[in-house]
């Protein structure tokens, strides 16, 4: 299989002399929906800037669809498109001009960027909101005009840099459904860094971990998640109870009348909470991870390293 992003003994050394990044060797492969994880500082950030053009590196070598981000970098800029963390379009320009704009600093003019431009409004429900000022969008559909600018010129190699940070669940699914199409049926490689735990585990297949400069781990996910024993949920209840509840062959504590941890191990599932809770006559509104599991991992990791 051909390689979407090939990174080979890349480093960074600042001015001050912090060594940010310590030989990074990777390959991603294409049509991989791939996620690099790590702790804040861990070099993931550095690393995406270098792959963008943001950060200059010290030292190795990039390739994107297999072109050098050094002897070709508009050729390789024309492959790849970055959702970053932070907004950083026009405020008081329009949501379909904004993305316009992005089409033509890859040549495209606005005749041939419109049929794509109203695809993927449409298909990120902001059709009806391509005349509005974008100062003017709620911060999920930000995050969406992000993708679409991301997208207009039709990169094979897609990076989002947290890109769902701030946006409620149902928009989150709905942003997650939009990627899963454009990986699976457009072949559309996708490299995530995310603090979302069901983001990785759901969506991407192979993950890699840096940890203060350098990649310690590159695994499938699966294979990964394999190796944790247990994983602790917070469960948001609809009807608060006063007496303690409990719940045979689960670990549960009480942390207030409508809210409840509960610790499963491995070969337990969630659906066997929900059972027990539902014969008790009580409901959960919503529950979460209590911990981002991969990097609980990533943590027992390093202290093992």
């Amino acid at each position: 299989m051909s390689t979407a992003l090939e990174i080979s003994g890349l480093t960074k050394i600042y001015d001050n002399g912090f060594e940010a990044l310590k030989g990074i060797t990777l390959e991603v492969e294409t049509g991989d929906f791939f996620a690099l994880l790590g702790p804040n500082g861990a070099g993931k950030s550095t690393t995406l800037g270098v792959v963008c053009g943001l950060v200059e590196k010290t030292a190795g070598n990039v390739k994107v669809m297999g072109i050098d981000i050094d002897s070709a970098a508009y050729e390789a800029r024309r492959q790849l498109g970055v959702v970053p963390q932070e907004f950083n379009f026009n405020q008081f320009e329009k949501v379909l001009d904004i993305v316009i704009t992005q089409a033509g600093y890859f040549g495209l003019t606005k005749r041939q960027a419109m049929p794509t431009a109203e695809h993927l409004l449409k298909e990120l429900d902001l059709w009806d909101k391509r005349d509005t000022p974008s100062r003017m969008l709620s911060g999920g559909m930000k995050r969406r005009l992000m993708i679409a600018r991301a997208l207009i010129h039709q990169p094979k190699l897609l990076i989002l840099d947290e890109p769902t940070a701030g946006v409620d669940i149902e928009l989150r699914r709905s942003m997650w459904a939009f990627m899963q199409r454009l990986n699976e049926q457009q072949g559309t490689t996708i490299i995530l860094t995310t603090h979302y735990l069901e983001e990785a585990e759901q969506m991407c297949r192979n993950i890699g971990i840096i940890s203060r400069g350098e990649l310690i781990r590159k695994t499938s996910t699966k294979s990964l998640l394999a190796e944790l024993s247990s994983e602790s949920f917070i469960l948001d209840l609809i009807t608060p109870s006063q007496q303690p509840i409990d719940l045979p062959s689960f670990d549960t504590q009480q942390i207030a009348p409508d809210q409840l941890r509960v610790t499963i191990q491995r070969g337990q599932n969630l659906n066997m909470i929900f059972e027990q809770l539902s014969q008790k006559d009580i409901h959960v509104r919503s529950l979460r991870t209590e911990t981002n599991r991969l990097e609980e991992l990533f943590v027992d990791m390093v202290k093992t390293a």
